[in-house]
């Protein structure tokens, strides 16, 4: 297989000169964990002062991470994107609320966006968070198959009235809509319901994707049981695959509570568990529709090679590749530029209502070992070949 994932000249080819040093600057400052610490401490303190730092967060890590503050403000960002034959997912990353009021907002956000969408290709799926559309302690109370209380089931029936509303309007207007997994101890009521949105809308093709936590040693099993489900019902699998981010939450909560984490055991099974799943889904296309949410090399790499090795096209429409805004253009843009699918999730909300997933994406890249050195090094070599 060629490597192609070196080529900074096509990876940052939309970057101005100031826009990667910006990029270096900030990449720099993450890899600084008592720095990101720091910021992120200050951060939170200046935005509960209400002090006017909305424009110094936006000129910076907020522009890098984020496509807009709303989604006509991120459209000249998905114009470049798609100028280079990458597509977006517009990514309303306004965290969950504990009260409804928020929810039926996030909702009627999501049907927003599947309207806008609906006739640029350059914006293929859409996506949201269950949490976004229902409380945390309600899903996780119906994984536990506790029994809910009057007011609860009617809350419960108007998070499921929420689902089918954005699936069916996804369905009318042929956009995919990709469902976002969270903690493991809320997501067995998710899975559930997403299974039955599938059931729903999924009957010719995948419209509804489901996310799986490939970091949890149980979710092979989940899929192929899923599998058969699907084969003996006559419906289609939409799956994002993706490692996960809730690593120290669950392990943490684990010990606490004194049962067996859900997470594999090391950073070796995670892959190989994420490689078997990715294998096991190119083998069933038949079924299975792939978004394969990866900023790891080896994994995207593997992924090529199945294809190539099954003569599965490069512009197979079951087959995506997916990576956030703001990171791995080397991967991102490379296979772009080879004629593969790929979409990068282009978060978008108010600067102070999107400072969580910010800090938490700070956070991320600090605790992902290589991953920051490998962006400050093909920045540094971008740098090096533009003589900056």
């Amino acid at each position: 297989m060629e490597q192609i994932f070196e080529d900074t000249a096509t990876a940052f080819s939309l970057k101005t000169d100031s826009e990667l040093e910006r990029a270096y600057f900030l990449f720099k400052m993450i890899a600084n964990e008592p720095l990101v610490r720091i910021g992120t401490a200050m951060t939170n303190f200046a935005l509960k002062a209400r002090l006017p730092v909305d424009g110094l967060i936006r000129a910076t890590v907020f522009d890098h991470f984020c496509g807009g503050v709303n989604e006509t403000d991120c459209m000249p960002v998905v114009d470049k994107l798609w100028s280079k034959h990458v597509c977006s997912v517009l990514d309303y990353s306004v965290e969950g609320k504990d009260d409804e009021d928020p929810l039926d907002n996030t909702l009627a956000m999501v049907l927003k966006v599947l309207d806008f969408v609906k006739e640029k290709a350059a914006i293929p799926f859409a996506v949201f968070k269950p949490t976004g559309y229902g409380r945390f302690a309600l899903f996780k109370k119906i994984g536990e198959g506790k029994e809910l209380n009057i007011e609860e089931a009617a809350e419960w029936d108007r998070v499921v009235d929420r689902f089918d509303r954005t699936c069916k309007k996804a369905y009318d207007l042929d956009v995919s809509l990709l469902i976002d997994a969270e903690e493991s101890w809320m997501q067995d009521a998710a899975d559930t319901l997403v299974e039955q949105m599938m059931r729903k809308y999924n009957r010719k093709k995948a419209i509804v994707f489901n996310t799986l936590q490939l970091y949890r040693w149980d979710r092979m099993a989940y899929l192929e049981q899923l599998h058969k489900k699907a084969k003996d019902d006559g419906f289609k699998i939409g799956m994002k695959a993706v490692r996960g981010a809730y690593m120290e939450k669950e392990n943490e909560r684990a010990e606490r509570k004194g049962y067996a984490s859900p997470i594999c055991g090391s950073k070796a099974e995670s892959d190989a568990n994420f490689d078997r799943a990715i294998t096991y889904m190119a083998d069933h296309l038949d079924v299975f529709s792939i978004f394969a949410g990866t900023h790891n090399e080896a994994s995207t790499y593997r992924l090529m090679e199945l294809m190539d090795a099954r003569g599965i096209p490069s512009d197979d429409t079951r087959i995506w590749f997916g990576q956030l805004y703001g990171m791995s253009d080397h991967i991102s843009f490379n296979l772009a530029d080879k004629g593969y699918n790929v979409a990068k999730y282009l978060p978008f909300g108010p600067v102070r209502d999107v400072m969580p997933y910010l800090i938490r994406r700070a956070e991320e890249n600090t605790s992902v070992a290589g991953q920051t050195t490998r962006e400050l090094n093909l920045l540094k070599k971008e740098r090096k070949r533009r003589g900056i």
